[in-house]
């Protein structure tokens, strides 16, 4: 087992943290969008304003209020205005299906919806579930009118969505509803209470929702800031990871708004935009999964470009081979940056990174150490024996950044957050892992999973979803090797006696699957065989499909 020692953290909600910070730096640029910049003041502001405008709604505290969003102003203010109510904002990701975000709703019990425009008929009609109110914004409705003038001179933005459902209120018109008869009064927020809930397949694959405390998120924040050293070694963030991941929403937003930096707000994420905003803003700390960094290295916009402003590069989401990390080193040296990548390791059962490599050490093929408050031990499979130094096992964390439950979910709570022998709390990752000389290693799942540009696919929620198809018979969804994702998903599927496997029948099956999974996670690729090979348990050997695939590319390759 191996920990580092606690830090002073901030016994505050998360709003109470931006109010603390904006007092501190008022006039620092808090963020900044479409080339438009707000100060610490005028944030707190917008925050204010939002918070009084949902307490008319009603939201008051322990309400549960879905953000479904891109990288925006208004998730940005949505979500401190939800905590200084006391509320607790449900981060979805806006590429979710409709039945997901149904479920979703359902699953919180959500009454009042934040999202875009053109997610906005994914949602389920307002009286159907929990959901009363569903707010509809478009990209630009934080400007004033002279600034939305001249963003739309410079940014291309798609045309307005209709929205279906007449009940839907559109958010400058929310903006404009009288609260001058709210009571501006505020509950006394606790950082123990529930702040935010982040969906998750967890270790088994099922959605559930990972409650996380201010705590969590104060925790995480400023143990990254101390074990990293980014405190006074820069001032701007930038905020390209999702704000509805744990990754992007604790270090690109929470952590920048605990020390006062700004965060340079990207909504479209695209390698040569983020490539160009990084040099054009003079970005000093980034985070990203390893297939945004093995792609930046050839990236047009970089090749001549100084990047010795860049003071921090944080990389998690998925595991990275020490060849591309030392790929990445030595080009960003080579540019005049004198940092290299710093390997963190993390789910959303603990928010994000509780491990990153130390400033002033690194291990190759290491995830690096805790981070303050944090402990780490390596179990046995499927037991809680701890593992001898430098043995292989279960990777467990225990800790203030631990979720408080799954939502609505006992038993995999249970299941996942165990007391060991020591009377601590204990989450099973999942992952299979290792600690050597005081330092953490992580291998691979121990159960299936697909990481595909950072995301988390579970092949078993796919394949279900497959199986409701009329046509199939049976499948298995394994990862391919991808240049461009890292992981790409294939279906492998065997066809119901009589059914054509033609063009035609793909097409349904894709149409079918497309309605019930997030883009991210369908397959991009089909493939109709008249069986699936099978272990000597008679369980379908999804290894040996993967192992096919990786002949079949190094095949092509020669």
């Amino acid at each position: 087992m191996i920990s580092s020692p606690s830090i002073p953290v901030p016994e505050l909600s998360l709003y109470d943290v931006l109010k603390k910070t904006s007092k501190e730096n008022g006039q620092k640029i808090a963020y900044e969008f479409l080339g438009y910049e707000y100060t610490y003041n005028q944030f707190v502001s917008q925050v204010d304003d939002l918070s009084l405008r949902l307490k008319k709604l009603g939201v008051k505290m322990g309400d549960k209020v879905i953000i479904c969003l891109p990288n925006c102003p208004q998730a940005f203010i949505s979500f401190y205005a939800i905590s200084r109510l006391g509320a607790v904002s449900v981060m979805v990701h806006p590429l979710s299906s409709s039945n997901e975000i149904e479920f979703y709703v359902e699953d919180s019990g959500s009454k009042v919806c934040i999202t875009m425009d053109m997610f906005a008929n994914k949602f389920p009609e307002i009286g159907k579930t929990s959901m009363e109110k569903l707010i509809v914004t478009r990209i630009t409705d934080t400007f004033s009118p002279l600034k939305r003038f001249f963003a739309k001179l410079f940014v291309k933005e798609a045309k307005p969505v209709k929205v279906n459902d007449p009940k839907a209120t559109m958010w400058m018109d929310f903006m404009k509803m009288n609260i001058s008869d709210v009571d501006k009064s505020m509950p006394q927020v606790s950082p123990d209470e529930p702040a935010s809930i982040l969906y998750t397949g967890g270790t088994t694959g099922r959605n559930k929702g990972a409650v996380h405390s201010s705590r969590s998120f104060n925790v995480t924040a400023m143990g990254m800031i101390e074990l990293s050293g980014i405190l006074g070694e820069g001032d701007t963030m930038l905020t390209q990871m999702p704000m509805f991941h744990g990754f992007g929403l604790c270090t690109c937003v929470h952590l920048p708004v605990c020390i006062g930096l700004k965060c340079v707000i990207m909504p479209n994420f695209t390698l040569d935009s983020l490539c160009k905003t990084i040099v054009d803003y003079k970005v000093n700390f980034i985070a990203g999964v390893p297939s945004m960094y093995e792609k930046m290295v050839d990236n047009e916009y970089l090749k001549k470009a100084d990047l010795s402003f860049l003071r921090g590069i944080f990389c998690g989401g998925d595991s990275m081979s020490t060849e591309s990390k030392a790929r990445f080193d030595n080009f960003i040296a080579e540019h005049g940056c004198t940092r290299k990548i710093r390997i963190g390791f993390g789910c959303t059962e603990c928010l994000t990174a509780t491990a990153i490599t130390p400033k002033f050490e690194e291990r190759p093929g290491s995830v690096g150490v805790p981070i303050p408050g944090m402990m780490y031990k390596i179990v046995q499979i499927d037991t809680t024996d701890e593992a001898p130094d430098g043995e292989y096992g279960e990777m467990c964390i225990s800790g203030p950044a631990l979720m408080m439950e799954y939502l609505n979910n006992k038993e995999e709570t249970e299941n996942t957050l165990r007391v060991h022998e020591d009377g601590r709390t204990w989450l099973h990752t999942g992952d299979l892992g290792c600690i050597k000389d005081g330092f953490i290693y992580f291998t691979n799942r121990i159960k299936r999973i697909i990481i595909t540009s950072g995301y988390n696919v579970y092949p078993s929620q796919i394949e279900e979803i497959l199986g409701q198809h009329p046509s199939v018979e049976s499948s298995c969804v394994i990862g391919v090797p991808d240049r461009l994702r890292g992981m790409k998903v294939k279906a492998v599927i065997v066809l119901k006696q009589g059914v054509e496997p033609s063009e035609e029948t793909k097409a349904s099956i894709s149409s079918f699957v497309k309605k019930n999974v997030s883009s991210y996670a369908k397959p991009r690729e089909y493939e109709f065989v008249d069986s699936l090979p099978k272990t000597k348990l008679a369980k379908v050997d999804y290894r040996a499909l993967e192992k096919r695939e990786i002949e079949r590319l190094e095949s092509t390759s020669e």
